[in-house]
């Protein structure tokens, strides 16, 4: 497996851990609330919708390190593409439903790993 597609695999891993904490703990303290531009009262009111949210990123985060652990290279491979197909996939409807934002942030560097993994590079 190539080097430059399991660095972007595992940083879009790193960013949906990320997103998991702004989502699931994060939510309603200043710091969440900026990054997704709420305000208090809307950021209380959607607090448990934000953890579910959180907790489907923190799947993404898990099966993407799963793909770079698993010591069968062409299972891995598949394993990655599969993720980062559901990211570009989550990317998509997110930027089409909630900002376009979501598709530079999840979906463009998401197809730029599944390219990458696809070289083998």
């Amino acid at each position: 497996m190539g080097l430059l597609g399991s660095v972007a695999a595992g940083t879009i891993g790193a960013l949906h851990s990320y997103i998991l904490v702004l989502e699931m703990f994060l939510w309603t303290t200043p710091r969440g609330r900026k990054a997704f531009k709420l305000t208090p009262e809307f950021a209380e009111q959607t607090k448990t919708l934000a953890a579910n949210q959180g907790l489907y990123n923190g799947f993404l985060s898990a099966g993407l390190l799963w793909g770079l652990l698993h010591p069968n290279p062409d299972f891995a491979r598949q394993i990655q593409l599969f993720f980062l197909g559901c990211v570009e996939v989550a990317g998509l409807y997110g930027g089409l439903t909630v900002g376009r934002r979501i598709i530079y942030v999840q979906a463009v560097p998401a197809a730029v790993s599944i390219g990458l993994v696809l070289a083998g590079f």
